[in-house]
């Protein structure tokens, strides 16, 4: 009976023209999926398309594919088509032409549960409300004038790390100066952010242990992004149960937090000039100086910004310049004279003399060349089709800049895998993302506000940690065996900590 309908249907003569038309939508799609000129792809698996060449270190991968593929590729991560950018060239026409384009975020698992659904700033949709929310952190919170209104801050927490590492001097010991920095970096930020330290006495606090966790968890595989008919693993794998944990512990200790400074308002002890961002935001609120309505929930997601910004990517480019530091002595004595010199036996190391420690300035941008903290600028994802380096790129496809090959591209730098501050000297590159080849803080709208609070605590830690010590490599290891090797997360980080032996210097 099927044949016999198989024949009835061929013999029609509408059938040819069927089969015509049909052939002829087929190649239409293929033509325009051929005319369209996506980016070069590597070649990939069935399903899980290029996920397997991303690797545990996805910086160092992705330039390799990049060099044997070229600057803009499209990958396929799993569901997700995605563009991979290494060219300054490529940076440079994105901020030229396309910013507006490229300046959406992706849309992930941990942005509903952690971030309350984005109403933070750094992971929010391009729009009326990121626009005023950039526009409160750039005018309000990371102006220039509010930084160094937080010195008082910064000059009690290094105090505390200075006499830690006298301490250890004394005994002689070796100290885990990753630790320590963590500690200190994070301190600071808090106590900026919300008045609390985010480690006690007892080198612990609620704070610490909530922020701790969320790095982790940010920085964690999601299943259901990658394979969204797989989301159901998130719950088995205990993913989405344990980021429902984390957002209820935070959101409950952030309603503290807030509800405490709601209280605090009428207090005269909240000096105009020593307030923190929690009491800056709830002015802002009060007093609806901008176009929005700020909620609690607005406040909390953007506070959680500050502290993952503030915090981990600090430490890591502390770690990385001592460890630099450690590696090439010369540059550190060379650092160490004009800190010393810039000082001149003074007690206290003030904000004053930093503005004249140019060489340390160069120290931190090479540090931030060879080791971003992060290497892979947060994703952004197109809002409409667009060409770029003559390629189409589609709507919807999340774009990832490698921040790090472009820091050591050689075609714009010299030496690219050799630290010389040197190459700083003399030279009109700064952090602000204009130079396409140096993008540490990112590029265009985009680009992160809180910069200068976190040059301004590295280079507060920097200078007091080479004025009143020097610094020696355990017993056994050697500037030639000495361990350089990264591990990814959110940010950046020695694989190994940094474990060295201060030693107190003679002129104090």
């Amino acid at each position: 009976m099927e044949l016999l309908n198989v024949a009835k249907l061929s013999s029609n003569p509408l059938f040819p023209s069927l089969i015509l038309l049909f052939s002829l939508l087929i190649w239409l799609k293929l033509s325009k999926k051929k005319r369209l000129n996506l980016p070069p792809s590597p070649p990939k698996l069935p399903i899980i398309g290029n996920i397997h060449q991303v690797g545990k270190v996805p910086h160092r991968s992705l330039r390799d594919l990049s060099r044997n593929y070229g600057p803009l590729l499209l990958l396929q991560l799993g569901y997700n088509p995605t563009v991979l950018v290494s060219s300054p060239d490529l940076v440079k026409e994105i901020v030229k032409n396309h910013d507006i384009i490229f300046s959406n975020r992706p849309k992930t698992t941990s942005l509903d549960f952690l971030y309350y659904g984005g109403r933070d700033m750094v992971f929010s949709p391009y729009g009326e409300y990121w626009k005023q929310v950039k526009k409160i952190s750039v005018l309000e919170l990371f102006s220039h004038k509010r930084v160094h209104s937080f010195q008082f801050v910064r000059e009690e927490e290094v105090e505390v790390l200075i006499n830690k590492i006298r301490c250890a001097c004394l005994q002689g010991e070796s100290v885990n100066l990753s630790e320590m920095l963590m500690s200190v970096s994070s301190n600071i930020a808090s106590r900026c952010i919300l008045s609390h330290k985010s480690e006690d006495e007892g080198g612990s606090s609620k704070f610490g242990q909530l922020g701790k966790s969320l790095l982790i968890l940010s920085s964690a595989l999601c299943i259901g992004y990658l394979f969204p008919y797989l989301g159901w693993l998130d719950i088995l794998t205990g993913y989405i149960p344990s980021m429902k944990a984390l957002s209820a512990e935070f959101d409950a200790f952030l309603d503290q937090v807030i509800q405490e400074h709601r209280g605090l308002e009428s207090s005269d002890d909240q000096v105009s000039n020593k307030k923190d961002f929690v009491s800056i935001i709830m002015q802002l609120q009060k007093d609806r100086m901008y176009d929005m309505d700020l909620t609690q929930d607005n406040i909390k997601g953007v506070l959680l910004d500050m502290f993952i910004g503030g915090t981990d990517t600090t430490k890591a480019t502390i770690e990385w310049g001592m460890t630099e530091l450690l590696k090439h002595p010369n540059v550190m004595k060379k650092l160490q004279q004009e800190v010393r010199n810039v000082m001149g036996n003074k007690s206290k190391v003030e904000m004053d003399h930093i503005n004249k420690m140019k060489y340390l300035k160069c120290v931190i941008k090479e540090t931030l060349r060879l080791h971003p903290a992060a290497p892979l600028l947060a994703p952004r994802r197109t809002s409409a089709s667009v060409k770029l380096g003559g390629y189409h790129i589609p709507s919807n496809t999340t774009i990832i800049i490698n921040g790090w090959a472009i820091h050591r591209d050689p075609e714009r730098w010299e030496n690219p895998e050799e630290f010389i501050p040197e190459r700083f000297e003399n030279s009109s590159i700064d952090f602000q993302g204009q130079d396409f080849h140096y993008i540490p803080f990112g590029f265009g709208r985009r680009a992160c506000p809180g910069m200068p609070f976190g040059i301004a605590s590295t280079e507060y830690v920097m200078a007091n940690l080479v004025y009143w010590f020097d610094w020696k490599l355990p017993a056994g290891e050697t500037t030639e065996n000495f361990d350089m090797s990264d591990t990814y997360g959110i940010t950046l980080h020695k694989k190994i900590p940094l474990r060295v032996v201060p030693v107190t210097h003679l002129s104090f």
